[in-house]
């Protein structure tokens, strides 16, 4: 089942790699789109089909287990898989919230930079874009109280 997580592992590491090299290179290389196409299609291929199989022997090895059977100190795969999860609306929020949060930022400045004024009206706007994380915080303190 470790060789599952390493494959969606290569895969996610992939997706960003490509991600990061366009970024970086945005302007100075060629790209073909083809050839772009073609490597996230195989990443997301990838990712989907070692998905599906950790669900399918992940899911009986988790529940061949009775929970009585672990040690008091040690954490069962089920146990790390189930953190994880609890982590990801956190991580997914708070990314979510960046994303929101630069483009209100650099208006909110744009703003301040003409009418100084506004600046009581800018900051509800960038804690409504900020709220997005606390959001995902909350979900995740919720489904960590289920554990």
């Amino acid at each position: 089942m470790f060789w599952l997580i390493a494959m969606m592992g290569v895969a996610v590491a992939g997706i960003i790699g490509l991600g990061v090299l366009l970024e970086l290179n945005r302007g100075k290389l060629p790209v073909v789109p083809r050839l772009v196409r073609g490597a996230v299609g195989a990443n997301l291929l990838l990712f989907a089909g070692a998905l599906a199989g950790l669900a399918i022997l992940g899911a009986q090895d988790v529940m061949a287990q009775a929970a009585a059977q672990a040690p008091r100190g040690e954490i069962s795969v089920g146990m790390g898989l189930a953190l994880i999860g609890v982590g990801i609306p956190t991580a997914l929020a708070s990314i979510g919230a960046a994303l929101a949060l630069g483009p209100v930022g650099a208006a909110a400045l744009a703003v301040l930079a003409e009418k100084p004024e506004a600046f009581g009206r800018t900051l509800v706007y960038l804690g409504l874009a900020e709220g997005i994380a606390i959001y995902g915080l909350v979900v995740s303190i919720l489904m960590l109280g289920k554990i």
